[in-house]
């Protein structure tokens, strides 16, 4: 069966396992990403970029993060983009329970027999202001490109060329992603506080590192995307059946 053929969206009534569990992926990789947002990682490469020269520095969320999309282009490809833009904006509204939960906890005074210093706690899980406002904005604006991308990559070319669609959307989207979240969060928010904003080569060279890192997931992650979305419509094809019987 060709792409174009099998290129109908999946009956949106019947909420099968797979498609449970790419919500489940998503918000998982989104969360993980809020948390993980404020440590700053280093690779070293066997060769030099411009701005990061051989070592790719990236936010700790890019590694959870790049997850999102391919979740999220996996649902676009099997439900459409109305349902992939809902999906999109309740992950959005995820991330406001997330750090509702996390700063209560912090807040809620700690047993005297505790192990873990209320303070430690605090500074691991309490992501500052400038990464929440940053990690929240470049999410609503690079998640909804990356759909809108998709599907429109997708109409161009008449539901063929699957990895067209998942490589071309998730790399704008994720420069997008990239710029905001590092000038956003390292530059603009620090700035507007009366803190040290970062120079402008070492926020080159965050933005270079994560988009570099979350290009190469993109292209790997290509095969996955094709086997999840073949899989998924034949599984949720053969299980809608008793649930249209019904």
């Amino acid at each position: 069966m060709s792409e174009s053929t099998a290129g109908e969206y999946q009956d949106t009534a019947p909420l099968g396992l797979g498609r449970i569990a790419l919500i489940a992926l998503f918000v998982t990789a989104l969360v993980t990403a809020q948390l993980t947002a404020s440590k700053l990682l280093g690779f070293s490469i066997p060769f030099e970029l411009p701005f990061t020269g051989a070592l790719l520095a990236m936010p700790g969320a890019a590694l959870a993060y790049a997850l999102t999309f391919f979740a999220s282009d996996c649902y676009s490809e099997l439900y459409g983009p109305r349902e992939a833009h809902k999906m999109v904006n309740v992950g959005f509204a995820m991330n406001f329970v997330l750090l509702a939960l996390v700063y209560s906890t912090i807040a809620a005074p700690a047993a005297p027999f505790t192990e873990v210093d209320p303070a430690t706690f605090e500074t691991v899980l309490g992501a500052s202001l400038n990464i929440v406002v940053a990690s929240l904005l470049a999410y609503v604006v690079s998640q909804n490109w990356d759909v809108y991308v998709f599907h429109r990559i997708r109409e161009r070319t008449d539901g063929e060329h699957l990895w067209l669609r998942n490589v071309g959307s998730t790399a704008s989207s994720q420069l997008i992603d990239s710029f905001i979240f590092v000038f956003v969060g390292f530059a603009v928010v620090p700035a507007l506080r009366g803190a040290d904003a970062m120079g402008l080569n070492a926020l080159l060279g965050l933005v270079v590192g994560q988009y570099v890192l979350k290009l190469l997931i993109a292209v790997v992650d290509t095969p996955f995307v094709y086997a999840v979305v073949g899989f998924l419509r034949s599984r949720e094809s053969v299980e809608a059946s008793p649930q249209t019987a019904d």
